[in-house]
């Protein structure tokens, strides 16, 4: 063979390699109504697939094309699949988010995602449709690697999701969440956590083995701080990314976080050993009444020995920092950035009562057109981001833009936030209170010279982080909070990659267009659906607008409940008028009423109450269940 054939043929065998591991991989989901109960305490109505819930784990291997074929037998809700930390390569309209790339699917109407999965890893599938997923509508997706750099040093795999769980469906809850009803914005306390959608489980071990367990945050709020008494975690993986190991003794993983690693049995079987899950009540502004934030299982060496209660943990402090981990391919931090984006969160109230989540001045709400097919049709205009909207905080990237994104957190909560097509070098993440990065006197020179790399991460209250990637995934991606309240409430902005190559590259099946036109949603033009003046933005949709001058939310606050109480003393007033004197035993009957109404708590409140296990539900509180 020439020499100058060798490069071509050994590139032909390397396909030809590749090629024969690949498959076609399709599944079929029919995406309807079921009624679950999984921590024993309320029957409700779920999202199930196929007429189950828990819903399938969906396991497919490097390489593979992936069909998912789905019909929507809800009746009365659209809906949509995202499939979180898949990078969608060459696939960016089936990414799934509504009215970004794609549009809803309405009820008893089908669609078809198909896309290659070239990485490997942990992730998960949701929908991404008007908060929706924490009503079932979720778990774990798992891509097998061939090639697993760790594959000789387990003997089993174990897929583990952890969630909060609520008993009340989301549009009731979103209802109360976004009016004025709610003008300090807090956010719906879950009642229970759940091990793989139910309680009390059980993972037989058999002694001496190595398990590999991959774990994913499937909940909608809470992040979660996990540990296996008695024995410690070798982390391998996060979010997709192989790390070197890395030991830890409790994790935290937010709401879509996942983290992999290596667990080795005992060589014994006298005892059976407790693993828990703790949620993160610092989140929450209030400790209701029905709130279980604890759940526990069992590692089960033999299953006639009993299963010992978790025992107390003082605190928190043992929990592993994630910022400490190394990638496995050791890549090192990307050139200095060509172009930086800085966010800044707060959340605030507008003039119809809400409370709203904003980057910089703006709550995301979503444009007329889907932003992907803006960016299809918007000709040599999809590279100025008027076209997209005020309201989708939109920003473009040119192809392998080095981008910065420096998210200052003013807001005295932590934030999950995720990068839809990309994972992210993380180059600094503050302490909590550290303010913002323009004062942390933080340069470059400090910034890690080989940067722990993944989609998800959490931002700590009143902090700043520093996020870097490589624009080289055509695109239009999100980047949001995980929190799918925040979600809801607009904690979100919109990152439109190289769409000159995009208009190029994709043609949107003829499905896409009949579904938005079922609806009546415009496939062509800017956010307003304007063809022809691409820069006219009159019609977009948008928020409400924004409080006259003076307004705070602890003056919404106080107004909202001075005029309830106003209300209620002139109720109090007719009822004594109509009803008789002092001793009426009706008007005694409202006054007791009154008077055992619990105070109102401001947002945002850092007092403490005893749970019904006998301990604080505070951040660092000790668990015992």
């Amino acid at each position: 063979m020439p020499f100058s054939m060798r490069p071509q043929f050994f590139s032909l065998l390397l396909s030809l390699v590749t090629f024969s591991w690949a498959a076609t991989v399709t599944f079929d989901l029919d995406i309807g109504w079921v009624t679950a109960n999984p921590d024993g305490q309320a029957d409700r109505p779920v999202i199930g697939i196929n007429g189950q819930w828990p819903i399938s784990v969906l396991e497919v291997t490097l390489g593979d094309r992936v069909i998912v074929n789905v019909l929507n037998s809800l009746g009365n809700q659209s809906t949509s699949l995202h499939f979180h930390g898949l990078f969608m390569n060459g696939s960016t309209h089936m990414d799934g988010p509504v009215q970004v790339s794609q549009c809803a699917i309405p009820p008893g109407s089908r669609f078809t995602y198909d896309f290659e999965v070239n990485q490997p890893g942990t992730y998960w599938y949701h929908s991404h449709n008007k908060g929706q997923y924490p009503d079932g509508l979720r778990g774990p997706f798992i891509v097998h690697d061939p090639d697993d750099p760790y594959k000789d040093q387990y003997d089993e795999e174990v897929v583990l999701s952890v969630s909060d769980w609520y008993h009340d469906q989301m549009p009731e809850l979103i209802s109360f969440f976004m009016s004025r009803r709610n003008p300090s914005g807090a956010e719906p306390v879950p009642q229970a956590a759940l091990f793989n959608d139910t309680q009390d489980l059980s993972l037989a071990l058999q002694p001496g083995k190595t398990y590999f367990i991959r774990m994913v945050n499937i909940g909608a709020f809470a992040g979660q701080y996990v540990w296996f008494e008695g024995h410690n975690m070798t982390i391998v993986e996060v979010d997709g990314v192989y790390t070197h190991p890395s030991t830890a003794e409790m994790i935290y993983l937010s709401a879509a976080q996942r983290c992999s690693f290596l667990l080795t049995a005992k060589n014994e079987t006298d005892t059976n050993y407790p693993f828990v899950a703790s949620m993160d009540t610092s989140l929450f502004d209030a400790y209701p009444e029905d709130l279980n934030y604890n759940v526990s299982g069992w590692l089960v060496y033999d299953d006639k020995k009993p299963l010992p209660k978790p025992a107390l943990v003082e605190s928190f402090d043992a929990v592993f920092d994630d910022m400490t981990l190394v990638p496995y391919d050791d890549q090192p931090i990307l050139g200095e950035p060509d172009q930086t984006v800085t966010l800044n969160t707060i959340m605030g109230n507008l003039d119809d009562g809400a409370n709203y989540a904003f980057f910089n001045n703006i709550t995301y709400t979503h444009a007329k057109v889907p932003t992907l097919y803006t960016a299809l049709t918007a000709g040599d205009q999809a590279t100025d981001p008027a076209v997209y909207g005020t309201y989708t905080h939109s920003f473009v990237l040119e192809k392998d833009q080095i981008v910065d994104i420096i998210v200052n957190n003013i807001d005295p909560g932590r934030h999950p936030f995720h990068l839809h097509g990309h994972d992210f070098q993380a180059l600094h993440r503050s302490q909590a209170e550290a303010g913002p990065f323009e004062d942390s006197n933080v340069t470059a020179a400090s910034f890690p010279a080989i940067p722990m790399r993944r989609d998800t991460l959490v931002l700590y209250p009143d902090g700043n982080m520093v996020l870097r990637f490589k624009a080289n995934n055509a695109g239009v991606w999100l980047f949001h909070c995980h929190i799918e309240w925040h979600v809801v409430s607009g904690l979100a902005a919109t990152f439109v990659e190289a769409p000159l190559e995009l208009q190029k590259t994709i043609k949107l099946p003829q499905e896409h267009l009949d579904i938005c036109a079922s609806q009546g949603i415009p496939t062509a033009g800017n956010a307003a659906g304007n063809e022809v003046n691409l820069l006219n933005l009159d019609g977009q949709p948008s928020p409400p607008d924004p409080l006259p001058a003076g307004f705070t939310t602890r003056g919404i606050v106080a107004l909202v409940f001075s005029c309830l109480s106003g209300i209620l003393g002139v109720a109090v007033l007719v009822w004594y008028g109509l009803a008789g004197g002092e001793n009426d035993p009706g008007l005694q009957s409202l006054a007791a009423k009154v008077d055992a109404t619990p105070e109102i708590r401001a947002m945002g409140g850092d007092g403490e109450r005893t749970g019904e296990h006998g301990v604080s539900s505070g951040a660092d509180a000790g668990i015992r269940l």
